[in-house]
């Protein structure tokens, strides 16, 4: 195994987990960041050691990231509170201050399409909040800004697969967006936590093709071998589709924002040569196959 130590945050999610266990297959020396002990149970049984610690916290967050060769970091967004843009401040200036005390060789952080926008972008202000406060720390620091998670379209396709119709926020239809599985982010990271580098880096991350919505649905058509047709949601009907969502009205509002400006094309990635631009693997039949699957 590996001297470096990789300290991983928000392994209970997608990304987390997809970076922990790419390199705990690498042989690498994992932490990871868990809020509850018993939900590291599963990783310390894969090897990894298992740090207690809540991103609000410094002093648990620090002695985490304490040793550490590398760490990536997730700050998980609250979307049942009435406070997610302000608890993401806070979480964003307590990873910057843990990183500063312990002086961190590198991070790298998941970050969005967007994050360099200062308005109109809803939810991804937090993602750019994070990004303003771990820059300013001057530590070497790689922001992963990913394109439309593919998973987002979960909720949708288990509508699609009871009713053979496909609700879209993301508008026209045709439209081809930039889309990344979960598991390509997480692949990616682990490399890019790997690399030897001193700088700050920025680099937008996106799957092997573009899709639209229609794509979705035919996907869903072909994984399903029944007819699936894809449906945009009206604009003044998106509050009242987010209505039993779960989410806080500040979270619907930034939903709603943040969509608005996917379909603009507000949020985009940007042409600019200092800017790396990596492409994951997975497509989108894959991630659709794998829903369906699952969802069975």
């Amino acid at each position: 195994m590996s001297n470096e130590l990789y300290v991983v945050t928000g392994v209970s999610g997608r990304t987390g987990s997809a970076v922990a266990r790419t390199l705990l297959k690498k042989g690498k020396r994992v932490r990871v960041v868990v809020r509850d002990e018993a939900k590291g149970n599963i990783w310390a049984s894969q090897g990894a050691e298992v740090s207690v610690a809540c991103l609000t916290d410094i002093s648990t967050l620090t002695l985490a990231l304490s040793g550490a060769d590398a760490a990536y970091i997730v700050s998980p967004q609250q979307y049942t509170s009435n406070e997610l843009f302000t608890q993401a401040e806070i979480m964003a200036n307590t990873i910057a201050e843990a990183a500063t005390k312990v002086q961190l060789p590198k991070l790298v952080a998941l970050s969005s399409i967007g994050a360099e926008q200062s308005s109109g972008t809803g939810w991804i202000a937090m993602n750019r909040a994070l990004e303003q406060h771990v820059g300013q720390t001057g530590l070497p620091v790689a922001f992963l800004r990913a394109a439309y998670f593919m998973e987002n379209w979960e909720p949708m396709a288990k509508t699609a697969a009871a009713q053979g119709e496909l609700p879209s926020f993301l508008a026209p239809l045709d439209r081809m967006l930039p889309m990344i599985a979960t598991d390509d982010i997480g692949r990616i990271a682990a490399e890019v936590l790997c690399e030897h580098w001193h700088e700050s880096r920025i680099i937008e991350l996106e799957g092997p093709a573009t899709y639209s919505p229609n794509d979705v649905a035919n996907s869903l058509t072909h994984t399903l071998d029944k007819a699936v047709s894809a449906t945009a949601i009206p604009e003044s009907s998106w509050a009242a589709a987010l209505s039993s969502s779960g989410m806080s009205e500040p979270a619907k509002d930034g939903f709603i924002e943040m969509t608005r400006a996917l379909n603009s094309g507000h949020i985009a990635f940007i042409d600019d040569a200092n800017i790396e631009r990596r492409q994951g693997c997975i497509t989108l039949n894959t991630v659709i196959a794998t829903m369906m699957t699952s969802a069975q």
